[in-house]
């Protein structure tokens, strides 16, 4: 039985490989008894900011069995995402309207999933095994058991880490009733370095191997739904979608290579893609811009928030038409940006003047509140 059990596994490996995937592995389901203490420690402290999903789907969330009772292995996979340039090099061009590099490209959910359930599937036909298969689409902790997988190790930015592809590994994950030979679990090895931490422009790592979305850019620029806060505006740059430079800058980076996967290869009209023109995308065009893309979700309204801060950082007077048309926007989140911005471009007679010119009354007291920060 142990042989034809290796036999399944080399085959489902080789499939693997076929498929597009980079890293392949098994972890037994209960292999990280660590996670129940991890997650409520975390949940504890409020590292999850308003994400309440994350308290929601905690019972489910701290170990596979809990999730799915009947599962005895788990399969771990990751396609290399890895981009052909140093995305710290981006941050000074402030005409540009940074998205992060997992958001230049088409939504891995889409087709990484299907992957998966063609991997899936060939296990079920060789053993009769039940299998279900998630991308980010379920309470899984994927990180720790790509770990426990042997797929690589999570860095001190807390992002798992790998010699082949560095930072830059997209993961999914097979559940299974089979009981498959595990893999070797990787070992940390980040030493002494700390660099992910060190180059946070919001001092958002508490202490090594632990995040605290309250102090995370991405965390800000992706999930959060009200205004940014003013103490992480300047810090947020050109950044309009998620925030790359604690995967950037790992050492490990230098052993990886860039993505060879079609489907992974940015879109040059997102990557390159201008501040100004971003700030005059209608609902309508955004969709159309970002088209299966992660942005996508976003919605144009907090999009729109986010590439305002990138004007009011640009230092650009030129995007001062942009940003008094959007005085009118229906969203308050973009209209209070907006003041910010014009605010950050002229002195205070001067905005003061616009203001009048642009915007006759405004209710809304959020809004309003920007006039006095």
């Amino acid at each position: 039985m142990s042989a034809q059990r290796e036999t399944i596994v080399e085959e489902l490996h080789a499939r693997a490989v076929s498929l597009g995937f980079t890293a392949f592995g098994i972890a037994p389901a209960n292999a990280r008894p660590d996670l129940p203490q991890r997650l409520q420690s975390a949940l504890q402290s409020g590292w999850h900011a308003d994400m309440e999903w994350m308290e929601e789907t905690r019972d489910r969330r701290q170990s596979p069995k809990a999730l799915w009772p009947d599962v005895q292995s788990v399969i771990m996979v990751g396609v290399n995402y890895g981009p052909d340039e140093n995305p710290l090099d981006r941050l000074t061009n402030t005409s540009l309207a940074n998205v992060s590099v997992y958001a230049q490209m088409r939504d891995y959910h889409d087709f990484i999933k299907g992957r998966l359930k063609d991997l899936a599937g060939l296990l079920a036909r060789r053993t009769g095994a039940e299998v279900k298969v998630f991308v980010d689409t379920a309470p899984v902790m994927e990180k720790p058991l790509a770990e426990a997988a042997g797929l690589g190790w999570q860095g001190k930015h807390t992002v798992l880490l790998s010699r082949d592809a560095g930072s830059w590994l997209f993961l999914g994950a097979i559940f299974t009733s089979a009981d498959l030979p595990a893999s070797t679990p990787e070992q940390e090895k980040c030493g002494t370095c700390t660099k992910c931490l060190d180059i946070c422009p919001t001092n958002a790592f508490p202490a090594p191997f632990r995040l605290d979305a309250r102090k995370c850019l991405a965390y800000y620029s992706v999930e959060h739904k009200g205004q940014i806060p003013i103490q992480f505006r300047k810090p947020m740059g050109n950044r309009v979608f998620g925030c790359d430079d604690c995967l950037a800058v790992c050492p490990w980076n230098k052993f990886a290579s860039a993505t060879r996967d079609a489907k992974l290869s940015a879109r040059q009209a997102i990557r390159n893609a201008q501040l100004s023109d971003m700030l005059a995308l209608n609902d309508a065009r955004f969709r159309d811009f970002f088209a299966q893309t992660p942005v996508k979700r976003l919605g144009s309204a907090r999009f729109l928030r986010n590439c305002l801060v990138a004007a009011g950082n640009s230092g650009d007077r030129h995007h001062l038409p942009a940003i008094e048309r959007l005085f009118s926007h229906e969203s308050p989140l973009v209209r209070g940006m907006a003041i910010w911005a014009l605010r950050q471009l002229t002195d205070p007679g001067e905005a003061e003047a616009r203001r009048a010119k642009s915007l006759a009354t405004e209710s809304d007291p959020e809004v309003r509140a920007e006039w006095s920060h």
